[in-house]
């Protein structure tokens, strides 16, 4: 079968939108899984993201794919929330908005943050480089995971002992490159040993 015949047919199968979500967040959970091995988290790698493919996020995903962002940000527009990100956000630890809980003390709104185990925060690491080259395409370079993330005009609701750790993994990248980012990550924050090296 010649390729436009099978591009043909998967247009008759899957929805154009459907077809592109399904492919950018498959591409998504591949990076997440190569940076997720290379630290030694191969479970996490493995099991990163599924919630996507849940009708819950994946037929929302499709419905407002963009391609150059985050399909969430479109229904929010339209809606005022975004009913995949709610069920994303509850499944996912290496978000920071699943560790926010009631908090007994006095602080405002009642809800306070939670410190990120170090793996879930390994593992939001690889989760933001991997967007932003998702997102990025060729443009992408080792300092913009930095850069969205001191973007924002608020600081996120995030403990401030994870939030310094993201900081200081976001700025070693930004400095230092992947290969060297991801042996501190691997070695330092994990405890994992030096891979070995192929012979």
């Amino acid at each position: 079968m010649k390729r436009e015949e099978r591009s043909r047919c998967r247009r008759m199968i899957i929805p154009t939108g459907a077809w592109r979500h399904l492919k950018t967040i498959t591409y998504h959970k591949y990076l997440v899984m190569k940076g997720c091995f290379a630290v030694g988290l191969y479970k996490q790698g493995l099991t990163h993201d599924l919630s996507k493919y849940e009708p819950t996020e994946f037929l929302m995903g499709a419905k407002y794919f963009q391609g150059d962002r985050s399909p969430n940000n479109a229904e929010r527009e339209e809606k005022g929330y975004s009913s995949a990100w709610l069920h994303h956000k509850g499944r996912n630890r290496h978000h920071y908005e699943y560790w926010i809980d009631y908090s007994t003390r006095d602080v405002p709104g009642g809800m306070a943050p939670v410190e990120m185990p170090v793996k879930y925060v390994a593992e939001m690491l690889m989760d933001r480089i991997a967007a932003s080259k998702v997102y990025r395409g060729s443009a992408y370079k080792d300092e913009d995971p930095l850069l969205y993330f001191t973007s924002s005009k608020e600081l996120p609701i995030m403990h401030e002992k994870t939030r310094a750790l993201l900081l200081k993994l976001l700025t070693m990248l930004a400095r230092k490159g992947e290969a060297a980012t991801f042996a501190y990550v691997r070695v330092k924050l994990l405890g994992k040993g030096r891979r070995r090296r192929r012979r």
